[in-house]
C-alpha cells in the first residue's frame, strides 16, 4: 500500500514516494545492487527476492516505482514470478507485456519525455499517461478518490506545486513536500487517509519504512532515501 506524489511538467518530473513493507522482510537502502544485470542503476533492494521498488538509471534517466494492487490472478502461488525485476527491467528500457505471471501492481515510469502508469490486475495490463501537474498513486487508479489519502491529500500537495515556469530551478520542492507529509503524519498511522502507514489494522502486515524524493528532467537523474527511524511512524 505504498504511495507515490509525482508533478509533471514539461521539463521532466519530480516525486515523492512513500514505501510500505513487511518490517521483517530484509532489505537494502539506495544503492548498486545489481552490478552486472544493470550496471550503474540504484534502487531500493529487496533480498528475498532480489529485485527493487524503486530503480533509477542516471545514465538514461529513467525512474520507475513498483506499489502492489489487487488483482484476480488464476494461477497457482508455486507458477507465480516476482513482481521485483520490474522496476529494473523499466529503467532498462523493458516494459511489461501481458500476460503476466504475477500479482497484480502499477508500474510508475518516468521519463524525461513523459511518464505513464502501467496497471496489471491479473488479466488486463493498462495504461495511464500521466499529464501535467500533481498527481497521487497507490493501491488502485492513478487520483483514485476510492483511495483515502488520495482524496485528502491530492489537493494540498497540488497547491504547493511551484511555478515552473516562474522559478524553473526550484530546489526547495521537497521541502515543502515532505513539510507536508509530515504534516499528513499527525494523523494515526491506521487512518485510512494517512500516508506514513501501519497497515495492520488493515489486514496487511505492512509499515512505511522509508520515503524518496527524485528528480527526472533532460539534463539530470537523482534520488534520495530517507528511512524512518521506526516504522509507520515519522518521528
Amino acid at each position: 500500500m505504498c504511495t507515490v506524489v509525482i508533478d509533471v511538467a514539461d521539463a521532466g518530473a519530480r516525486l515523492l514516494a512513500v514505501r510500505d513493507e513487511d518490517p521483517q522482510r530484509a532489505w537494502d537502502d539506495l544503492g548498486e545492487w545489481w552490478p552486472d544485470a544493470y550496471p550503474g542503476v540504484i534502487g531500493i533492494h529487496d533480498r528475498r527476492a532480489g529485485g527493487a521498488w524503486l530503480a533509477l538509471d542516471p545514465r538514461t534517466h529513467r525512474l520507475a516505482v513498483l506499489l502492489n494492487r489487487a488483482d484476480v490472478l488464476k494461477l497457482p502461488e508455486s507458477e507465480v514470478l516476482s513482481r521485483g525485476s520490474l522496476a529494473l527491467e523499466s529503467v532498462a528500457g523493458r516494459s511489461p507485456e501481458a500476460p503476466l505471471r504475477m500479482h497484480g501492481f502499477n508500474l510508475l515510469e518516468v521519463t524525461p519525455t513523459g511518464s505513464r502508469v502501467l496497471h496489471w490486475d491479473g488479466d488486463t495490463l493498462r495504461e495511464t499517461p500521466v499529464t501535467h501537474g500533481v498527481h497521487m498513486i497507490a493501491h488502485d487508479d492513478l487520483d483514485d478518490p476510492r483511495t483515502a489519502r488520495i482524496e485528502a491529500w491530492l489537493p494540498s500537495f497540488a497547491e504547493a506545486r511551484p511555478d515552473h515556469e516562474a522559478s524553473p530551478n526550484d530546489e526547495n520542492w521537497a521541502d515543502r513536500w515532505v513539510e507536508l507529509l509530515a504534516r499528513s503524519a499527525e494523523l494515526s498511522p491506521e487512518d485510512d487517509r494517512a500516508i506514513i502507514r501501519d497497515n495492520n489494522a488493515h489486514g496487511y502486515p505492512t509499515e512505511s519504512l522509508l520515503y524518496c524524493t527524485a528528480e527526472v528532467s533532460a539534463e539530470a537523474a537523482s534520488v534520495r532515501s530517507h528511512v524512518l527511524a521506526e516504522p509507520g511512524h515519522w518521528g
